[in-house]
C-alpha cells in the first residue's frame, strides 16, 4: 500500500495556498464518514512519484497526518493550466462497510501461453476499466484476464472475471464484453500462378516494343511540309 506524510494546514487565503505550493508542497483535503473535514498539505516530490504509477486514482493510500495514518481513496486531483503539475488533491476517506464507485483497470496475462495470439490474433480491448460498486476496503487493484489457452474468436464477458462479495459493476441487466481475441485483419494476397505472371510479361514487352517504335525521328528522305521550298537567291 501507498504511504504519504501529511501536515495539517490553517490556510485561509490565496497568498498562504501560494506560500504552500511555492514551499514545495500541494495542499489537499480529507473527507467522508463521520469525522470533519481535514485541509492538509502532501510534498509534491512524493505526489507527482504515486501519480506516476499505475492506477494511483483506484489504490487506496496511508495518510500519515502529524504521524496518525488513515487509510484514503484519491478521487480528484487538479492540475494547473500551464504547468500541468499537481495543484490540489482530494482524499476520500476509507471507512469500513461503506460502498463507493471506483474504476478499476483490467490487467491481461499469459500473453505468451495464448494459441490465438501465436497464430497472429489481435486482442481487442473493448474496455480498459470497469466501474465497480464495492465497500472502500474491499477495492480490487486490478481485474484480471488471463490468455493462457485463448483461441481466436474467444471473447471475455464480466461474468467471466471471479469478484468478492459485494463487489459488483454498476453496469446491471446484461453479461457485458471486456474484450475479445480476433481474427488478423490484415490477409496476404494470393500468389499469381506463373501462367499469369509470363502474359504480364508479354504485354509489358509488346508495349515497350510500340513505344520505341513510336519515338524513332522521321527519315532523312522524310521531308516536312515546307522542306522542298528553295532558297531566296542573293541579290547580285
Amino acid at each position: 500500500m501507498n504511504t504519504l506524510d501529511a501536515n495539517i494546514r490553517n490556510t485561509k487565503t490565496k497568498g498562504e495556498l501560494s506560500a504552500v505550493r511555492n514551499g514545495g508542497g500541494v495542499p489537499a483535503i480529507i473527507y467522508g464518514g463521520e469525522a470533519q473535514n481535514e485541509k492538509v498539505a502532501i510534498s509534491k516530490k512524493l505526489l507527482k512519484a504515486l501519480i506516476d504509477k499505475e492506477n494511483f486514482l483506484s489504490s487506496i493510500v496511508t495518510l500519515n497526518v502529524d504521524g496518525k495514518p488513515q487509510n484514503v481513496l484519491p478521487r480528484e486531483i487538479k492540475y494547473h493550466i500551464i504547468t500541468d503539475e499537481p495543484i490540489h488533491v482530494d482524499f476520500l476517506r476509507v471507512v469500513p462497510g461503506v460502498k463507493i464507485r471506483i474504476e478499476v483497470p483490467v490487467q491481461f496475462i499469459n500473453h505468451e501461453k495464448s494459441p490465438g495470439l501465436k497464430r497472429g490474433g489481435v486482442l481487442n480491448i473493448v474496455r480498459r476499466k470497469v466501474e465497480l460498486r464495492c465497500p472502500s476496503e474491499k477495492i480490487p487493484e486490478n481485474l484480471v484476464i488471463d490468455l493462457d489457452g485463448v483461441d481466436i474468436g474467444e471473447s471475455f464477458k464480466i461474468s467471466s472475471i471471479n469478484l468478492e462479495t459485494d463487489v459488483t459493476p454498476t453496469i446491471r441487466g446484461r453479461d457485458f464484453v471486456i474484450a475479445t481475441l480476433a481474427a488478423p485483419t490484415v490477409m496476404k494476397e494470393p500468389e499469381k500462378p506463373a501462367e499469369a505472371e509470363a502474359a504480364e510479361g508479354e504485354d509489358a514487352a509488346a508495349g515497350t516494343d510500340a513505344a520505341a517504335e513510336g519515338d524513332k525521328p522521321a527519315a532523312e528522305g522524310d521531308k516536312k511540309e515546307g522542306d522542298d521550298k528553295k532558297p531566296a537567291e542573293e541579290k547580285k
